[in-house]
């Protein structure tokens, strides 16, 4: 058994062990970068109760209330039922120009905008009298509202023009909501209209934090929108039909049809799976941050115990091939040095950029490792060669983490490569034989680098 212990076979499996034992630092490590994500998520949503959150906004939606006779069982005389009827507009055209800046709480920022929204919709009286007539409810014409959703109604900052049908009209509150989200409202008189379209014009200042998306709540829905921001992620449920992105900002334009949604233009309150379809045709754009420091430290750390295992399989390769002799607790120690490296890497990119939290992390721990190398293993050129070694390493890991695209098949090739390299250098190695003793690997550095 003791001589058995003295193999390389042993010693590679104590290898694996330490390499695996590792693991615990780098999920502390994992659940750190996650507790620093949901600090800076705590954060947002500081700045955006001050300021509005993100933000969803619509068209006008005309919502009329109805009366309903139900027959009663046992009864001769029928129960009147209220609930109420919703028609969207034919068309909505909606012009959105953003101001973007970015607000701090503490060490965290996210950006803020300001939308300056011009809404103009139009309902067909056709639309109007064949939905009046539709189902078997009396309309309430009368007691009628035009409804504008707001995602958050915080961020509304001002109301500078409300026109319908020419005439200037004044926004409500309402504890009513469409879909999930709160409205104002404008009450309007059908009774009085008869068979007139209804025009109406709207401008307002909205504020929000992070993302702006819209609802196509017409027949036919078009939208422009530009901010002075150069990372914008366009999301939800449909792609702008072409947009341009420059170091100055971005433009966008959406046309949405109502074929492109999963409701109509009209139902009733009742009407089961509103809500969720509404939810679904939600579009727009995400500001994106230029940097997300923690997505990278979290790709970072799923290379963490490939990076380890790389690092030990070198100085076992410089172990066997000098026949030079590394304590399991000096594998350890060198383990324990590469974990660090990430919470230094977490620390530092959260004041200073990833890039330069990257180089400084890993150059510390380099020449950390590096220096120990050559006083464990009592020969300069082979420690100064595995500090270089490990260099490399940090250079390959920096590139499957800048490669988003390429980061699979970057990452498969590096790891033929290293798996190439190591059979290619063990080829004649006798496995069976016995890890030199510490007298043999006692050898004068100079002899040592000789045999090299």
């Amino acid at each position: 058994m003791g001589k058995w212990t003295q193999t390389v076979t042993a010693k590679v499996l104590g290898i694996g062990a330490l390499a695996l034992l590792m693991t615990i630092p780098l999920l502390q490590v994992r659940g750190l970068v996650s507790e620093r994500q949901q600090l800076r998520s705590d954060a947002i949503s500081q700045i955006a109760q001050g300021w509005g959150g993100k933000q969803v906004i619509g068209g006008p939606v005309l919502m009329v209330p109805t009366l309903r006779q139900v027959a009663v069982e046992g009864q001769l005389t029928p129960r009147w039922q209220t609930g109420s009827e919703s028609v969207l507009a034919d068309t909505l055209k909606q012009d959105v120009a953003m101001v973007v800046t970015t607000r701090s709480y503490g060490i965290y920022s996210a950006p803020v905008f300001v939308a300056t929204v011009k809404i103009a919709a139009q309902f067909r009286a056709q639309d109007v009298a064949q939905y009046r007539h539709a189902g078997d409810a009396s309309w309430q014409g009368g007691k009628a509202e035009l409804r504008l959703p707001i995602g958050d109604l915080r961020g509304l900052q001002e109301i500078s023009a409300l026109r319908v049908n020419g005439q200037p009209a004044r926004f409500e509150s309402s504890a009513d909501r469409l879909g999930h989200w709160p409205t104002v409202v404008v009450p309007i008189d059908l009774d009085t209209l008869g068979d007139q379209p209804i025009d109406v014009q709207i401008v307002l200042k909205l504020a929000g934090t992070e993302a702006l998306q819209l609802l196509p709540l017409a027949r036919s829905t078009d939208v422009t929108m530009r901010a002075p921001w150069s990372d914008p992620g366009f999301i939800g449920a449909a792609l702008p039909l072409e947009h341009t992105i420059d170091a100055d900002g971005f433009s966008a334009h959406w046309h949405l049809l109502d074929l492109n949604r999963s409701y109509g233009q009209h139902w009733s309150d009742g009407d089961a799976g509103m809500n969720d379809a509404l939810q679904a045709s939600t579009f727009g754009v995400q500001l994106y941050q230029p940097v997300d420091v923690y997505q990278r430290n979290v790709r970072a750390g799923k290379y963490g115990l490939l990076f380890i295992a790389m690092t030990f399989v070198a100085f076992f390769l410089f172990e066997v091939l000098k026949r030079l002799r590394v304590h399991p607790v000096q594998y350890l120690l060198v383990g324990a040095a590469l974990a660090t490296f990430y919470v230094v890497l977490l620390a530092l990119s959260e004041q200073i950029g990833f890039g330069p939290a990257y180089a400084l992390a890993a150059s510390a721990v380099v020449l950390m490792v590096g220096g120990y190398a050559i006083a464990v293993l009592r020969a300069r050129r082979a420690g100064a060669l595995l500090g270089g070694v490990l260099g490399l390493i940090y250079a390959m890991l920096y590139g499957l983490i800048a490669a988003e695209q390429y980061a699979l098949l970057t990452g498969a090739l590096v790891l033929l490569a290293t798996v190439a390299l190591m059979m290619y250098l063990t080829r004649r190695i006798d496995w069976y034989a016995s890890i030199p003793t510490a007298a043999a690997s006692a050898e004068a550095p100079a002899a040592i680098m000789e045999r090299s």
